[in-house]
């Protein structure tokens, strides 16, 4: 009697795993399957019998969805994350033949295994398959089993099997078309099952191989359990630290990649690789080796974005320095110290993270630090210390943050400074992080006292190309104090001539300073070193390749990192342009060229603010803070401009875009007084909405930018709630968040529920796509990665043009999924805003070309005449075109090919990680 076509199983009665697909397998030629989501488990019972399988394919589940595939490393890291949901350490063990299997299948069968798309499918909960026996039977299944040992033996599960014609075709049509939408495993999914197939966990002290400690202590930590991973670029950075660490036993380096490129990151794995160091050497010393403090430096905004990526991220508990509570917080907020200034220098964990602010004022914790001997002391934005300028009392003295540093870097081994803003005009700015990286141990960053590095007005027209040293002598005192590294280059020429001086100086690795005269050299070496001065490459000469700005600065760009394919490309949109619109009427409505059209109430507002300003200047004298305060505000929206009017009259509290309080009980004379009830009785008297927030209405919903998710930016936090407010309510069913400093931060659903929310779950709920309008101020988005988000919106302008760079720099990050973005600056017309953005808007297509790009700040004197303004700014981005060598130095070493790091199978196990950053100041 014949087996009827179709036959039904359940594991109550059968062993489904014989019944239906062992006994079958041994016969097989072709196996196609829909599983569940990819696991180590995924052949554990039919494995031994698919090595003999001609065609193997299985479509598993994702938790990708089609627009992450465009991302290859999106959809990397959501299998990754899935694959790492369950402890890497015992599940390796445990399973370690079944991942030694899985590799070797994977490597022979490397299209095998697709992973389909979220969005086309959705959840892959069905389960089926076909199997083609060599003799031509086919046989189809479907049921709720995995492909996994507890699916074909432990759990109850029930499977028809199915062998008529047209039950085979339906599962073989239903598999064709999900393997169609599915793509290949990823690459570094086989790397992590290889790497769990061989992985073997050491101590510390096992581990004398310096360059593959960073490896060995990051590969499990959690952003490589999720399928992130460092970029070539922050990899290599720790390299370099580790090549300063053998040349001169310290390291001192400023970090000044461009925004966006993860410096927080490059530094945090640089620090805890030399913690690690350090570590081995008081295992080394004994008992009686004392571990010195490492401390972090950050703005007030910053410090919390610190604490969160290295627990995060890297896996690393630290300490944050609470200034209000006087007491050090752990990652949840949660106290974990005495209370009291006094315990500023007793932080309980390894690493400690500090607010500037406390540098800043005069306060009992400064005067505590300033006693303190740090292992590692890093400042992040370290372009806040610098040497004051202008006018007054203390010009060109170090501002506090500064003093602070050159102090305590004289105080510390390893020194790293961190800023992704463009350095100002003056090359003192420069000159002042160096001088900090040059204090106590780092003699070597500008060489001894008599060198010519300590004076930037005689060496920057070296550096840059502008004046060529043609005389031997001078050019030997130039390269003597401090003589270069001999690895510090890949020249060969270089390298040779370098090893000769050293070589006939008698001078060790370490030395980098000499007083021997050019004429102590043999002959044939100055003929060397002549002929070496007189090269060029990439059409630069010597000394603009080998300097101390260029082995201590390290510096990458956007534009050269998309250039070598490290980095996508992600273009960039500038509106409004009636040419990329949807609605150019409407747009031609509200739009006078690039400025916004207003009406006479608000041109009377504007003469007044400007009337305010002047009064306020002839009776001050000078311009600063005050003088274009008001004009600033109401530039940025009727309501900041109200609203600043108004505290102004009331004498309140004011603060600046970072917010600082600053103006308390300010005295207004009669003149200005008047100006602000002006200004105040004008802007009452407007019709309709602000021009702005009608512009950001029109293109969230005409030009559908809310498709795309749109992160809107304001350095007022009266402008981004004001918006906020208005967005909830002319979006009831959306999420709005507002993204702001000092407890700001909140939720909006509809114009009547606002809850307070800290800045981190915003920010993963824009990762998961849940808020899809996110407003945010200038002072809170250093740090803020929203590349979910897909337009930008520009409420404001800030007279601080590289911060338009920082807020595009927001959604041009890695996972960015368009491949352009749109931004939109709104000005009003007619307005020193509108005039500056005419000015920057040329000149900003080039930003990525230059080494600063743009001013910090445009100065109040540079807009007192468009001549003026035009002159200066070209002034500055010709002088920072000349600053170059740093392409040739940090950019040809990186490797675009697949992160080795991942193939680390000798690790340091994470306990032991977390042990030692519980040890204390």
């Amino acid at each position: 009697m014949n087996e009827p076509l179709i036959q039904r199983f359940s594991s109550r009665t059968h062993r489904l795993d014989q019944t239906i697909l062992t006994q079958y397998l041994k016969q097989a030629k072709r196996y196609h399957r829909i599983a569940g989501y990819f696991t180590s488990s995924l052949f554990e019972i039919a494995g031994e019998y698919l090595d003999g399988i001609d065609d193997v394919r299985i479509v598993c589940n994702s938790d990708v969805r089609s627009e992450d595939i465009k991302v290859a490393k999106i959809q990397e890291a959501k299998l990754l994350g899935r694959l790492n949901s369950l402890p890497v350490e015992a599940d390796s063990l445990l399973n370690r033949p079944r991942y030694q299997w899985l590799y070797e299948f994977l490597g022979n069968h490397p299209n095998a295994i697709r992973v389909a798309p979220d969005d086309f499918c959705g959840f892959v909960h069905g389960k089926a398959g076909v199997i083609e026996l060599r003799d031509g039977r086919r046989i189809g299944f479907m049921g709720s089993m995995n492909e996994t040992r507890a699916g074909w033996q432990s759990h109850y599960e029930i499977v028809w099997s199915d062998e008529s014609p047209e039950g085979v075709d339906w599962i073989q049509a239903e598999f064709d078309a999900l393997w169609a939408k599915a793509v290949p495993l990823p690459r570094a999914v086989v790397q992590e099952v290889g790497r769990r197939a061989h992985r073997v966990e050491i101590e510390l002290d096992e581990q004398s191989d310096l360059d593959s400690l960073a490896p060995a202590v990051l590969v499990e930590s959690p952003m490589y359990r999720e399928g992130l991973s460092l970029s070539p670029w922050q990899r290599a950075f720790v390299t370099e630290c580790l090549k300063h660490l053998r040349w001169h036993g310290v390291v001192r380096l400023l970090i000044a990649d461009e925004v966006g490129l993860g410096k927080t990151l490059s530094l945090a794995t640089a620090a805890l690789t030399l913690t690690l160091i350090h570590e081995q050497e008081v295992a080394q010393r004994g008992p009686r080796s004392r571990r010195r403090p490492i401390a972090i430096f950050a703005p007030a905004t910053l410090t919390g974005q610190w604490q969160t990526e290295l627990i995060d991220k890297l896996g690393l508990p630290c300490a944050r320095w609470s200034s209000q509570k006087k007491v050090w917080l752990d990652p949840e907020e949660r106290a974990i110290s005495p209370t009291g200034p006094e315990n500023v220098v007793r932080c309980p964990l390894r690493i400690g993270i500090i607010s500037t602010g406390l540098i800043v004022q005069p306060t009992r914790e400064r005067d505590l630090l300033n006693q303190v001997n740090f292992e590692i002391l890093i400042l992040d934005e370290s372009h806040k210390s610098r040497t004051k300028q202008g006018l007054g009392n203390g010009v060109d003295q170090p501002n506090a943050l500064l003093q602070f540093m050159l102090d305590a870097a004289g105080r510390s081994k390893h020194v790293l400074l961190g800023t992704a803003t463009p350095m100002q005009t003056r090359p003192e700015d420069l000159w002042d992080q160096l001088r900090i990286l040059h204090r106590g141990d780092g003699r070597f960053v500008l060489g001894n006292d008599f060198s010519p590095w300590h004076h930037p007005e005689r060496v920057v027209p070296v550096v840059t190309g502008e004046e060529q040293i043609d005389d031997p002598e001078v050019a030997w005192r130039y390269l003597r104090s401090p003589l270069p590294p001999l690895e510090s280059s890949k020249e060969s020429d270089f390298r040779r001539v370098i090893h000769e001086i050293r070589g006939e100086l008698g001078m060790t690795p370490q030395d980098f300073d000499t007083a021997a005269s050019l004429v102590d050299l043999p002959l044939a070496v100055r003929d060397d070193l002549e002929h070496l001065l007189d090269t060029e490459r990439a059409n630069m000469r010597f000394f603009q390749r080998h300097n101390p700005i260029v082995r201590h600065v390290v510096l990458r760009k956007r534009k050269v990192l998309e250039e070598a394919g490290l980095l996508p490309k992600v273009g960039v949109d500038l509106h409004p342009n009636p040419e990329k619109c949807r609605d150019p009427n409407t747009v031609a409505i509200l739009f006078q060229q690039r400025g916004l059209r207003t009406d006479q109430a608000f041109v009377n507002a504007y003469e007044a603010a400007l009337a305010f300003g002047q009064a306020y200047g002839r009776r001050v004298g000078g311009s600063g803070f005050m003088k274009n305060l008001v004009t600033q505000r109401l530039c940025s929206s009727c309501v900041a401009g109200l609203n600043t009017a108004h505290k102004l009259l009331d004498r309140q509290t004011l603060e600046d875009e970072n917010e600082l309080e600053l103006g308390q009980d300010i005295e207004l004379a009669i003149a200005e007084q008047e100006a602000l009830h002006d200004l105040i009785n004008a802007l009452q008297d407007m019709q309709g909405e602000d021009p702005k927030l009608k512009a950001v209405k029109h293109y969230l919903t005409q030009e559908n930018w809310l498709e795309h998710g749109c992160i809107i930016f304001s350095q007022y936090y009266d402008t981004a709630a004001w918006v906020a407010e208005n967005l909830a309510a002319l979006f009831p069913d959306q999420l709005v968040g507002i993204y702001a400093g000092a407890d700001k931060s909140a939720l909006f659903r509809g114009p009547d529920i606002r809850n307070r929310e800290k800045r981190e779950t915003l920010k993963k709920m824009v990762e998961d796509q849940n808020i899809r309008i996110m407003v945010a101020t200038d002072a809170a988005c250093e740090g803020l990665n929203l590349q979910r988000l897909g337009t930008l919106i520009n409420v404001d302008l800030p007279w601080n043009p590289t911060r338009l760079e920082q807020r595009i720099g927001r959604i041009k990050r890695f996972g960015q999924t368009r491949s352009t973005v749109d931004m939109l600056n709104l000005v009003y017309q007619d307005t020193v805003d509108e005039t500056i953005y005419e000015r920057l808007s040329a000149r900003m297509k080039d930003r990525f070309d230059l080494f600063g790009s743009l001013p910090d700040t445009i100065e109040d004197t540079w807009i007192e005449n468009i001549e003026t303004l035009d002159e200066k700014l070209d002034e500055y981005i010709d002088a920072q075109r000349r600053v170059n060598g740093f392409d040739i130095r940090y950019n040809e070493n990186l490797d675009a090919e697949e992160d080795e790091w991942r193939n680390c199978a000798r690790v340091l196990s994470r306990r032991s990680i977390e042990n030692l950053m519980r040890n204390g100041w």
